[in-house]
């Protein structure tokens, strides 16, 4: 049986991450919706039965706290945010099969099945838990909704489930000096109960799962390896499983948006646990819809078809570990590969609204000059199939699609076409020259190469023998001056001789030669650029660039008018999005005050403000903090007693600057224990963080210990 019949009897059920309902899509997200959409473009081009599944992650407390934030239900913000992001994803050419949601029927029903499964097979256990509880807020606190110092490293400002600095996996508990998102402040502990998935009992069957011996996934000569994980993914699991596996709670308290757990009173199943459970719900209800797949031939523990999962490695511990896990136990199949990919950084420096790098996906959108393919074709030359990070440098953004998709792919129709129309009515020559066929054959000689770079995710290389071929064309086109040839035809029109014919039939056939060209390059870029690939296909007057038929070469074909199909980006462009993305920011900035103000109380009374003892205190020494990143060490003149204070302004300030300046401390904040000592206030600056920050500073005349009134 050939490799092209293999092929056309595959099926594989493909997913991106689902879009948390509670914001915008950015461009950080874009990254792995438009490698995942870039690869399942690919297969259909290859003949394989391959379905794009997606939706909304629509459950947990940040949209229930939005929600109470924007005065309506939490059915009717997600509803819109699902709506906005089909909207951003249209825009980018992001073609999903079916884009479903969590909070649906089909996801509730899954969901109490799996559990009730897992219940069945005593993997679930309830136990009393001590927990992290907001006494201003009255709730329970979510682990994204705690921030404190990592118990690992010590990095301050992480969030309760994990280190962003040293990648170290705890619960909220172990942190140091944890405080509440939500109000500010500190979490008393308190007691409930919880219940748990047994994850600790399921080491050896995903160890086996790890090393691709649960699944169907076979390998296949000159295929990446059979285990579902990248090389780097497989070393983070190897840590996890160093470090001792630990059960997985999976239940949440009131108050909480999503799912009640059945035979509980109160208690709802963490947003984690039904968001994967969220691709097979999307799936069951695609199937339902449109009657082209069936469910369960896709989800049984014995399915012959192939589930790959496009996630950012940010999620890696949920879809490793819980998974795997519970698709297991529960009786269902695992996933054949997670094709794990990294974050966006703009300009170098991670995605960050003050900054102003941090860029939503309507911002760019809303610019008519910049093309949404535009980034992609950017992407593409930046991905990868590792999970690295990848830069959109702004100048290098536009440099690029000037160069490339310009200079290089598009001119060549725009430097040729012409002639077409003008000396030949349209039509391409009957047949080609040895050596033209040569050129030609260079190109459809590099398809099996650019295929295997797409199906193995590395776009970039990809891209870069796409833009060689782009190199050769421009290179044929500039040695055979087309232009020069058209002038001597033009001189030669009265005279009617030999000669003349024989330059109309090399005119023709450069011409020929190089809109052949592009129509192999645009079918080599067509996974990347569709849209644009669909005007090129009417330009050349074809139903579709056939990737099976890519040897196929247009000859006494006619072609239509050339018609514009890119335009170069200019400088003001990018200001433009900048300015257009600033005014988004400072309204997002708005709501999530409003968030803010909404979870607290949007005013004090008297009373309260005047619990606040407010001094103006001298600094009377600074030094640094052995160990610490961020923190100098001050020691404070309040007037009758001297007090200690660890700052967050190393950034900012080098200890010699701060000695003997006058600011204001707050004198009667509680003592607070740190690694480093007794922190016994705090200092009034201004500013985002980092560098840019400062402290109060006071007229000449106040002393030290003055209360601030």
């Amino acid at each position: 049986m050939s490799e092209s019949t293999n092929k056309q009897k595959e099926k594989i059920l493909v997913t991106s991450a689902l879009p948390y309902a509670n914001g915008s899509i950015h461009l950080g997200h874009l990254v792995g919706y438009i490698q995942t959409d870039t690869w399942v473009r690919l297969q259909r081009m290859l003949g394989t039965e391959c379905y794009f599944i997606c939706g909304d992650d629509a459950h947990g407390t940040p949209v229930m706290l939005r929600a109470e934030a924007e005065g309506v239900t939490a059915e009717t913000l997600i509803d819109k945010m699902r709506h906005q992001h089909l909207e951003d994803f249209k825009g980018f050419n992001i073609k999903f099969d079916y884009y479903h949601s969590t909070h649906s029927d089909e996801n509730r029903e899954l969901v109490i099945e799996i559990y009730q499964r897992l219940k069945k097979a005593d993997l679930i256990e309830k136990r009393s838990i001590e927990q992290l509880y907001d006494p201003k807020r009255k709730m329970f606190l979510p682990d994204r909704f705690i921030k404190g110092d990592c118990p690992k490293c010590h990095e301050p400002d992480q969030y309760g489930d994990g280190c962003e600095k040293c990648h170290t996996i705890y619960t909220p508990m172990d942190l140091i000096n944890p405080f509440s998102t939500i109000s500010g402040a500190t979490p008393i502990i308190k007691k409930t109960e919880h219940l748990f998935f047994k994850l600790s009992t399921c080491e050896d069957t995903l160890k086996n799962w790890m090393q691709g011996n649960l699944g169907t996934f076979k390998q296949e000569k000159n295929k990446e390896s059979k285990q579902p994980l990248q090389g780097e993914s497989i070393n983070k699991l190897d840590e996890w499983f160093e470090s001792g596996l630990r059960d997985w709670d999976i239940s949440r308290d009131a108050p909480y948006f999503g799912f009640p757990i059945p035979d509980e009173k109160d208690k709802f199943f963490y947003v984690w646990l039904d968001a994967p459970v969220g691709y097979m719900a999307s799936f069951k209800k695609f199937c339902e819809l449109t009657g082209k797949a069936n469910f369960d031939d896709f989800w049984n523990a014995d399915s012959p078809h192939k589930l790959y999962h496009f996630i950012g490695k940010d999620i890696l511990y949920f879809h490793a570990l819980f998974w795997p896990a519970v698709l297991s136990k529960a009786n269902y199949r695992t996933p054949d590969k997670l094709f794990v990919h990294g974050f966006l950084t703009i300009n170098g420096r991670k995605m960050s609204k003050s900054r102003g790098t941090f860029i939503n996906a309507r911002a760019y959108l809303d610019i008519k000059a910049l093309n949404p393919e535009y980034l992609r074709y950017y992407y593409a030359a930046k991905l990868g199939n590792k999970s690295e990070d990848i830069d959109i440098n702004l100048k290098d953004f536009v440099f690029r699609v000037n160069s490339n998709l310009v200079g290089k792919y598009a001119n060549i129709a725009s430097r040729t076409a012409g002639f077409i129309h003008k000396l030949f009515a349209g039509k391409l020559c009957r047949s080609l020259s040895n050596e033209a066929s040569s050129l030609l054959q260079t190109f459809i000689d590099e398809a099996k190469t650019i295929e295997n770079f797409y199906q193995q995710r590395q776009f970039n290389e990809a891209i870069r023998v796409i833009m060689n071929l782009a190199d050769k064309a421009n290179e044929y086109i500039s040695d055979k001056k087309p232009w020069d040839i058209s002038k001597k035809i033009s001189l030669q029109a009265d005279d009617n001789n030999q000669e003349d014919d024989k330059d109309r039939n090399k005119l023709h056939e450069i011409c020929t030669v190089s809109i052949n060209a592009f129509r192999l390059l645009t079918l080599f870029l067509k996974p990347v650029i569709p849209v644009i690939a669909e005007k090129v296909e009417k330009f050349l007057n074809i139903e579709s660039l056939d990737w099976q038929q890519h040897s196929a070469l247009l000859l006494n074909h006619k072609i239509n008018k050339y018609k514009h199909l890119v335009s170069r980006i200019e400088d003001k462009h990018i200001d433009e999005l900048i300015e257009v993305n600033r005014k988004a920011m400072n309204e997002i900035t708005e709501t999530s005050k409003k968030q803010t103000e909404t979870s607290d109380a949007t005013t004090i009374s008297f009373e309260d403000f005047a619990k606040i003892d407010l001094r103006v205190a001298k600094i009377i020494n600074a030094e640094h903090v052995e160990g610490a990143d961020k923190l100098l060490k001050l020691t404070l003149d309040i007037g009758d007693v001297q007090k200690q204070v660890f700052a967050g302004i190393k950034s900012a300030y080098q200890p010699e600057q701060l000695i003997g300046r006058h600011t204001v401390m707050v004198a009667n904040l509680a003592p607070r224990k740190m690694r480093f000592g007794v922190s016994e206030g705090m200092v009034l600056a201004a500013g985002p963080g980092g560098k840019d920050i400062w402290i109060l500073q006071l007229d000449e005349g106040a002393k030290p210990g003055m209360k601030v009134q």
